[in-house]
């Protein structure tokens, strides 16, 4: 887990547990990605705003090579949003707040 409880570290053993039920939004992501960078606050801070209607996690490109592979994650970050276990859309990039937003309205 990070510091920020909203937006756990997921290991691929806890993934599919995680995911299984309800709208899940997953951010892959490198540390040394700047995009990545700049994108975490954002990602915490709508994780906060959704709470309980979304949940949020995050997995690390270099310690996660078989979920990377498996979500073909080629580029961050990248977000993949689920619902009760299936992926129902994935974009990437980094974007505002608002951007971001109005996608997690829709999934909502």
């Amino acid at each position: 887990m990070t510091d920020n409880d909203k937006v756990p570290e997921l290991a691929e053993s806890e993934f599919d547990e995680f995911v299984k039920e309800g709208n899940v939004v997953i951010d892959f992501y490198a540390d040394w990605c700047m995009p990545c960078v700049t994108m975490a606050p954002i990602v915490e801070e709508l994780a906060e705003k959704f709470e309980g209607k979304i949940k949020f996690g995050k997995v690390s490109v270099d310690d996660n090579d078989a979920l990377t592979k498996k979500f073909c994650v080629d580029s961050m970050p990248s977000f993949l949003l689920f619902k009760d276990g299936e992926v129902v859309e994935k974009f990437s990039g980094a974007m505002s707040i608002e951007d971001f937003e109005e996608k997690l309205e829709k999934f909502t």
